[in-house]
């Protein structure tokens, strides 16, 4: 059944990234925001159909509100995976049509589906008459060198009449050719004067913008123009960035954790997944940054990736992590 039990309030969200939002960061996350909304990594539809979708979708009920964000370009698929996704209780199916990778290429969705609107219309309508959690939609503002803003409008205007009520735009261009995936996170310019008209002429849809949000300023500046903002590679790389998050978005004036305090509320989880087999180094990746900015940021995370693919790592490592940032500062 669907969860009913969170509001999904998208000012602040933390975007879909594959190999980063996997289910031990947004456990870590959410320890330092509770109200940011969470996204997967993006899931194929083919993984869910075919593939171990018990692995797929898990999820400790920490993370809500958490969204699952599909990959796919059959309706029948989508709406089959959409339910798969609500019968997890998530709070939130998400269809991707904005990542330029080669996968997303082959397969024939992702960014490449800009170009069929009415293809992502049908695709959303099918999810939406399969749920009854939100449908959303992430998207770019173009393709390739396309700078015109009518095809965008287009492919607005049908998945709100198809039933979804929020998009996450990325104020930049997809590029299927020419760049890589990786560069085309910082290439070609930015461009928030897009989205913000797009809210002008869409005022009953909930508009998110993602791209270039470094700094809580900047995002706060960004929210007098739209609904919400989704952060990236900063959450990730600079994680203790998200702890003012609840007190500046959200009005809850909770008492802001330490970085300290938040891998002590981490331990028991870390160890209760190394009970179950995982490997440390699969957790320990996500917190590297956790102490960015910081006196002994380097030495913690010297010290983490030189022993945690030693045999027998495990808690200890953390302790002895903890303590050569203690000795620096």
């Amino acid at each position: 059944m669907p969860n009913q039990a969170y509001e999904l309030k998208h000012t602040y969200c933390i975007a879909p990234m594959l190999d980063c939002t996997d289910r031990h960061f947004r456990y870590f996350t959410r320890l330092i925001t509770r109200h940011a909304v969470l996204y997967t990594e993006m899931i194929t539809t083919g993984a869910l159909i075919y593939g171990d979708r018990a692995r797929f979708l898990a999820y400790n009920d920490i993370e809500h509100p958490v969204a699952v964000q599909l990959g796919g370009s059959d309706p029948e698929d989508l709406s089959n995976s959409a339910k798969m996704v609500m019968d997890h209780a998530y709070d939130e199916v998400n269809l991707n049509v904005g990542c330029p990778s080669d996968r997303v290429q082959s397969g024939q969705f992702g960014a490449c589906l800009m170009k069929t609107p009415e293809l992502v219309a049908e695709c959303i309508s099918a999810m939406v008459n399969a749920v009854d959690i939100p449908v959303t939609l992430k998207t770019r503002i173009g393709l390739d060198d396309n700078e015109d803003y009518e095809p965008l409008y287009k492919l607005i205007s049908l998945v709100s009449e198809a039933g979804c009520n929020t998009v996450i735009i990325h104020a930049r261009n997809a590029w299927l050719n020419g760049i890589s995936p990786k560069q085309n996170r910082e290439i070609p310019s930015l461009r928030y004067d897009v989205v913000y008209k797009l809210k002008k002429d869409f005022p009953q849809l909930e508009i998110v913008l993602n791209g270039g949000l470094k700094s809580l300023e900047k995002s706060q500046a960004v929210l007098d123009h739209v609904d919400g903002v989704m952060i990236g590679r900063e959450a990730y790389s600079n994680p203790y960035s998200l702890a003012l998050v609840d007190q500046t978005l959200y009005q809850d004036n909770h008492d802001i954790p330490t970085r300290l305090e938040i891998l002590e509320n981490y331990l028991p989880y870390i160890s209760q997944e190394l009970e179950k087999g995982c490997p440390l180094k699969h957790i320990t990746r996500h917190i590297l940054g956790l102490f960015q900015g910081c006196p002994g940021a380097k030495r913690w995370r010297r010290h983490i990736s030189e022993n945690v693919f030693k045999p027998g790592a495990g808690i200890a490592l953390l302790d002895s992590a903890i303590i050569e940032v203690k000795n620096y500062s």
